[in-house]
């Protein structure tokens, strides 16, 4: 064990490491930032191909190695959700697949619910911050982030949590940061990216409280809006507006959303999604 590591374990210097850990990481996506887009460039799925990939992929993840969904002969994990939903993935050039996806469910009228507000509906308990407090064009849910298992080969990327993007602090290297897991992160920003290019400011996601702590270690400083329920594990609903989301990222951070951002390209409308099935199936 490295003098490093064992210092870690000390519980007074666990605040200091932390904070290092944060400087660093800060300063690594900085330096990416302007080439990551080039190794893996964010995309907005717009054609039937592209969605259709999106929907094999949530397979292989929700339903194949997390079984939060049942199996089906298509081989495509899709809902209701998704015909007003943005899709977001990278894109891997070398052998031209995804690296991982993610979706923001937007609401078009007042009759459109969230999936949260569908499936979860009693995690909802704060009066303050509740999607039905907010104008129904303006509010939107982060969902279905999925990272293919071939993606994940280091070892901080297969701990239970990182399919569906979980980041664990605890396995970053402390010079080199090679081990931190940037296509989670990316997915993040590129649904962050998608809030902000549809207009909609209030946005949720149900996650597992860990995750959330560890989303705010990259400065996603999601706020707890109800306690946790179990929904595909213990989960709880998180709120964050595209205020708190630039207050709270650090300048490398910051750049690397921009260049996310830039990579997505400035969409003034939503992708088209007449090709997607009202229901499930």
């Amino acid at each position: 064990m490295s003098a490093f590591a064992a210092l870690r374990h000390l519980s007074w210097l666990s605040p200091l490491f932390d904070r290092a850990k944060a400087r660093l990481a800060d300063h690594e996506a900085e330096r990416i930032a302007a080439h990551f887009v080039t190794h893996l460039p964010p995309r907005i799925a717009r054609d039937p191909a592209e969605r259709e990939a999106v929907f094999r992929l949530r397979h292989a993840v929700y339903c194949e190695e997390l079984g939060f969904e049942p199996q089906r002969d298509d081989r495509r994990e899709c809902d209701e959700f998704d015909s007003r939903s943005w899709h977001a993935f990278l894109h891997h050039p070398g052998s031209n697949s995804m690296a991982g996806a993610v979706r923001v469910v937007t609401c078009n009228d007042r009759d459109d619910a969230l999936p949260m507000e569908v499936h979860c509906p009693e995690a909802l308990s704060s009066a303050r911050l509740r999607p039905s407090v907010f104008p129904r064009g303006t509010v939107c849910e982060i969902s279905r982030l999925a990272v293919p298992a071939h993606f994940r080969r280091r070892a901080s990327d297969r701990f239970h949590g990182a399919a569906m993007g979980g980041i664990d602090p605890r396995q970053f290297d402390a010079t080199t940061l090679r081990c931190f897991p940037w296509i989670a992160v990316s997915l993040y920003f590129s649904a962050a990216a998608m809030v902000r290019l549809s207009g909609r400011h209030h946005a949720f996601v149900m996650v597992e409280p860990r995750l959330a702590r560890a989303m705010a270690f990259v400065g996603l400083a999601f706020q707890q809006v109800g306690p946790a329920v179990n929904f595909h594990g213990l989960r709880a609903p998180y709120y964050i507006n595209r205020t708190l989301l630039l207050e709270g990222l650090t300048p490398g951070f910051r750049r690397l959303l921009d260049a996310v951002e830039a990579g997505l390209g400035a969409a003034a409308e939503p992708p088209p999604h007449s090709d997607l099935p009202g229901q499930g199936g």
